[in-house]
């Protein structure tokens, strides 16, 4: 199997399968951010305990590269401190940019790795993490 169809079958299995969609019945942080490029809609919410994601969820509409992309994020962030999910975020980017970068704990957001050939899919990719920069910026200040 070509590694192109694996990363393909992992972003439909989390697109198709998401991880952490729903919404919080709890205080959390609720950040609502949209692409009006594609009509990519999210709404990702925060559990913040003293500087660190201790739940994350996220609900809205969109193509696979953006809810598969959410998911990913949302499984990735959990336990982590701010300053560890704005480095998640910070190699994100770099990956949306076609840097080499490696996801030591989170492999699956490496099957996101082509979507840089598409500069238009880009923003769908990043849609959530920069809620997450967001997010975390608001509950900063």
């Amino acid at each position: 199997m070509q590694l192109d169809d694996l990363y393909r079958r992992v972003i439909m299995d989390h697109y198709k399968n998401p991880r952490n969609r729903g919404t919080m019945d709890a205080e959390s942080v609720t950040i609502n951010l949209n692409n009006p490029t594609c009509g990519d809609r999210i709404t990702l919410q925060l559990q913040v305990v003293e500087g660190t994601v201790t739940d994350a969820k996220f609900s809205g509409e969109g193509c696979s590269i953006s809810l598969s992309s959410a998911s990913m994020m949302t499984e990735a962030v959990k336990g982590k401190t701010f300053d560890e999910a704005l480095e998640l975020a910070d190699k994100f980017s770099g990956l949306m940019k076609g840097e080499p970068v490696e996801f030591d704990d989170y492999e699956d957001i490496e099957a996101l790795s082509g979507v840089n050939k598409f500069p238009a899919r880009i923003k769908c990719a990043t849609l959530a993490w920069n809620a997450l920069r967001k997010g975390i910026d608001s509950n900063r200040e």
